[in-house]
């Protein structure tokens, strides 16, 4: 990869893909357009496919309605997108319908408990995902894996090895859709997901609105009551649970921040790190990922507007998550920096398992360690990106977060000094950093 631009500007589909989005652009403009996807219809097609009917409680038709009506006027999706986006929708009503027969046939997954998860937050692209799997590597934890999330029924070790194929060929596909993606985020059938992809059979989850630019569906998702999604959540752990029974699950998903009341009334037992990036990198980090998530769906995506979207919402939820973290006892939560988390990764987890009181056994530490030193050997690249190609500036953005960067000690000229030194870096720095940044595939952790 071409180390002297951002990967943004690297970013373009395979030519194949580039044709066939043409054809599918003539053919529209010839008046022969791809037919609108209904709700009606995708739910027809997922009960079909499945042979069941039954979705259990919970009614998410007015949510699925709106994403697609969202999508069709507003994502502008190439021919890609269009199938993309009836495909994953047909697989997650499909394995909500699996996952309800399953709760039938093993009465025993309702029965199953979560006891104290511990759900990492924080801002996004501040290190959560290196906490992620490094705490998922402990014998004692569990994390939901992406194979597991995309089939997770049956919830016995039926045709594990087969899902777990069929995931890595979704990876692949995926690959081959977003080839830059890379190095932005690791993409792999047995890594640990966020609990994006456990909402996603509610149609309340941040994931759509990271893929596709749906901005009624956005407005009108964060006036809902999340409470049924977070239940919902707690049925998906209950499953996998009953699969593999976990002493504690580990989560993941910045998003968490917008909903703690809701996650509280469900889990209220929880306990949280809460990781701590500097805005202007998280900002212009996560905008990257989103302009080039869109870009596998889409040949029109507004970069700008999707940094404007960025500054807004986690402003917005950063300011919500502290008024309600300060309810919670000292001991419920933890805090780290993204820089110290880059320093001495090992460090950071003996310091979250201190301060909760739990113990590190030899093999946890062993198998985080060959996490770490394993990753660095497999290193794909380093994800570069730059606010001002955003059309915004770090002024607005230290504005925007003045009270997060207050309380935790941002100041704009320390991140200036900081930018300015991070320009040219010593072989020294830059030999030291790749054996901590390889191990989520990109410098964001």
């Amino acid at each position: 990869m071409n180390n002297s631009v951002t990967t943004l500007q690297q970013t373009r589909p395979l030519l194949p893909l580039r044709l066939f989005n043409g054809c599918g652009a003539l053919l529209e403009k010839m008046h022969f357009p791809a037919r609108r996807t209904l709700a009606t219809d995708l739910i027809e097609a997922a009960k079909r496919h499945c042979g069941l009917d039954d979705f259990g409680g919970g009614d998410f038709f007015e949510a699925l309605s709106r994403l697609l009506e969202s999508c069709h006027s507003e994502a502008r999706l190439s021919w890609i997108g269009k199938i993309a986006l009836r495909t994953n929708v047909v697989q997650i009503l499909c394995s909500r319908l699996q996952m309800e027969q399953d709760r039938q046939l093993y009465p025993e997954i309702g029965h199953q408990e979560i006891r104290q998860p511990l759900f990492i937050v924080g801002l996004p692209r501040s290190g959560t995902t290196l906490l992620h799997n490094l705490l998922a590597a402990d014998p004692e934890h569990r994390s939901p894996l992406m194979w597991e999330v995309m089939a997770p029924s049956p919830p016995t070790v039926v045709d594990e090895k087969g899902r777990i194929q069929r995931a890595a060929q979704s990876c692949h596909y995926f690959n081959w859709l977003a080839p830059t993606f890379r190095y932005v985020h690791a993409v792999g059938a047995e890594l640990p997901q966020e609990c994006v992809g456990l909402m996603t059979a509610t149609f309340l989850s941040d994931q759509f609105d990271t893929m596709y630019y749906v901005s009624s569906y956005r407005a009108w998702f964060f006036q809902q009551d999340l409470r049924p999604v977070y239940e919902y959540h707690r049925r998906f752990l209950q499953h996998l649970n009953f699969r593999r029974p976990a002493h504690r699950w580990i989560l993941k998903a910045p998003t968490h921040m917008f909903a703690m009341p809701a996650l509280l009334s469900v889990y209220p037992d929880a306990l949280f790190v809460q990781t701590h990036r500097t805005p202007v990198d998280a900002m212009a980090s996560v905008s990257s990922l989103v302009t080039i998530l869109r870009s596998a769906f889409s040949d029109n995506v507004d970069a700008s507007a999707a940094c404007r979207e960025a500054i807004h919402y986690w402003s917005e939820t950063m300011g919500k998550f502290l008024r309600e973290r300060d309810r919670l006892a000292g001991d419920r939560i933890y805090d780290l920096e993204y820089d110290a988390i880059c320093r001495d990764p090992m460090a950071a987890v003996r310091q979250i398992y201190e301060h909760f009181g739990w113990s590190l056994s030899p093999e946890a530490e062993r198998r985080m360690r060959g996490l770490v030193a394993g990753h660095a050997q497999r290193q794909s690249g380093n994800h570069r990106y730059d606010l001002s190609e955003f059309g915004s500036s770090p002024e607005e953005v230290f504005s925007a977060f003045a009270p997060y960067c207050q309380r935790f000690g941002f100041s704009q000229a320390d991140d200036a000094k900081r930018w300015s030194s991070r320009r040219a870096p010593s072989r020294l720095q830059t030999k030291k950093r790749s054996a901590f940044i390889s191990v989520t595939g990109n410098n964001d952790l």
